[in-house]
């Protein structure tokens, strides 16, 4: 391994996985400052419901695909958003794996089980811009970053599973734009719109709890 390589898969990560902690620090404080506000109406739910039952419920909304319409009636776009994100994590796991424990990496079983996820993610990317630039309704709700992320994720996927196999016999290069790829990534992700799931917990929070209160969640079907 070249003192290059060594650098982009160590300090490199090390770094920008400082400094996204150290920005995401400093907008949870931020967000702490501003409480949620009182509820003004009056408890309109069954006492059964607690306000913990919808903050949980609330949570594991994402888990749950008939819970709201646009993914009830349309389940290809709750698979793709699967596929997606386990390819994220996935790829975020690599860049882990290949510097810590690579030897994970002899199992031919886990390398092609990481390559089918990640590539499944890539081919969701691109499945993902071109209907961005393909509807018209998308085109006009779509900003810059929108387009931007969305080609970020789906170029890193595509070196991610590239890079799964952790090979240097045919040269370095993958592997270098890869972890270089990841290092932009971190750095990148808490200015752009990527950095939702950092509002996730406490937006769900704040929406079961009030939901729970006016009866509205968990729902409770007959």
């Amino acid at each position: 391994m070249s003192e290059t390589l060594h650098f982009a898969e160590h300090r490199l990560q090390e770094m920008a996985l400082l400094f996204m902690a150290i920005v995401y620090t400093l907008r949870i404080r931020w967000l702490l400052r501003f409480p949620a506000g009182k509820e003004r109406q009056a408890p309109s739910g069954s006492r059964m419901i607690t306000s913990k039952q919808g903050i949980l419920n609330s949570w594991l909304n994402v888990a749950k695909p008939w819970a709201m319409e646009s993914t009830r009636t349309r389940p290809f776009f709750y698979a793709q958003f699967v596929i997606f994100h386990l390819g994220v994590v996935a790829s975020i796991g690599l860049s882990f794996v290949i510097p810590y424990l690579p030897s994970l990496l002899q199992s031919p079983l886990l390398v092609r089980l990481l390559q089918i996820s990640i590539g499944a993610a890539c081919l969701v990317g691109i499945i993902r811009m071109v209907r961005r630039l393909s509807v018209p309704v998308m085109r006009k709700i779509s900003s810059p970053d929108d387009y931007f992320s969305l080609t970020l994720l789906t170029v890193w996927f595509f070196f991610a599973m590239l890079a799964v196999p952790n090979e240097t016999a045919q040269g370095e290069s993958i592997l270098l734009i890869y972890f270089t790829l990841t290092a932009f990534f971190l750095i990148y992700v808490p200015f752009s719109k990527i950095s939702h799931y950092l509002y996730y917990p406490f937006t769900r929070y704040y929406l079961g709890k009030t939901m729970a209160r006016r009866g509205v969640l968990p729902q409770i079907r007959g």
